[in-house]
């Protein structure tokens, strides 16, 4: 999942020199430890396994195999964490500008860079291995294939050339409900793709309110967020669309069904997920047009507003997944 954005009018980021020192002398092992559990993101991480759980349950129309669900927590985990540990790698230099990240264990210089790129190709590589000797070949083609997007598609070229990037990079952030669904079923279907769309378009009002509301933060890094390249009103339009477009991606789930309620017969429609998008996506739609007409009268977008909600309704969406699957309703 694109990172939280970073921005400017340019395109470009000056290089900063190396930090001197590898890291803090005399950190305490306990220090160290902490420093590199916040390469990983832990939040970022947590928010991607909400949605991992309930597409197993619902992949499985029941209760999947807990050991696999195992499995699958600890290798995503591992492979989220290394993704975000090799982003930090690579954003060291825009880190250390901005002030919302400049504590982070690189530009902290808690964690030396090199130790920080071998701690994140280590998790990655222990990551797929896990994935690899316990689920099959498509989980770990995904698992794989998200962490190098990430870093590689995402960090290393889109984020620092095109204000596209938060869209494009909505593909690996989107791809746990894939890697979950895949390792329940060794396939994809087309309720797992509805769930893929329905993070994916989440995605990008979410990140635009963040990037809203530090844009001058971002701006000094010199990275092309479309806040920065782009007017309020512009940001606020599309925070409305693509959060319609998730409404409409959510609701899709309902005709063609989860888990046990498949959907071919009205008595086995998945009624309680329906319900449920369809009241806390309206929210989601509501906070976003609230914000866009904030800013159309220029008042201040309050854009942390529609961040925190849109936190609270990816997490009561995928729980309803879960629920319908669980009860076939």
């Amino acid at each position: 999942m694109p990172e939280d954005p970073t921005i400017t009018s340019t395109g470009t980021v000056a290089t900063l020199p190396e930090p001197v020192a590898p890291a803090v002398p005399g950190a305490s092992l306990a220090v160290r430890i902490r420093a590199y559990v916040s390469l990983t993101k832990p939040r970022i991480v947590e928010l991607l396994l909400v949605t991992t759980v309930p597409a197993m349950v619902a992949a499985a129309a029941g209760v999947p195999n807990l050991g696999l669900v195992a499995v699958v927590l600890v290798g995503g985990s591992l492979a989220a964490g290394a993704a975000n540990a090799l982003n930090c790698y690579v954003d060291r230099d825009i880190d250390e500008v901005m002030r919302r990240t400049s504590r982070r264990p690189l530009p902290a210089h808690t964690v030396a860079p090199r130790n920080a790129l071998i701690f994140g190709l280590l998790l990655a590589v222990v990551s797929v291995a896990i994935m690899a000797v316990s689920t099959n070949w498509l989980a770990t083609a995904l698992t794989a294939g998200a962490i190098a997007y990430y870093d590689v598609v995402y960090t290393l070229w889109l984020k620092r050339r095109t204000p596209q990037s938060t869209f494009w990079g909505g593909v690996c952030g989107s791809a746990p409900v894939l890697i979950g669904w895949a390792a329940v079923t060794g396939s994809l279907s087309w309720q797992a793709l509805a769930l893929f769309g329905v993070v994916f378009f989440w995605q990008l009002p979410h990140f635009y309110a963040l990037a809203l509301r530090f844009v001058d933060d971002y701006a000094r890094a010199g990275v092309p967020m479309l806040p920065v390249v782009a007017s309020g009103r512009r940001v606020g339009l599309e925070s409305v669309l693509f959060g319609w477009l998730m409404l409409l991606v959510s609701l899709a789930l309902v005709p063609l069904g989860i888990g046990r309620a498949t959907g071919v017969a009205g008595d086995h429609l998945p009624w309680i997920y329906g319900v449920t998008a369809l009241v806390a996506g309206l929210g989601f739609v509501g906070e976003a047009h609230r914000m866009y007409g904030r800013i159309r009268r220029d008042e201040p977008a309050r854009p942390m507003r529609l961040f925190h909600w849109s936190t609270t309704y990816l997490t009561v969406v995928f729980v309803a997944v879960a629920v319908s699957a669980l009860l076939g309703v």
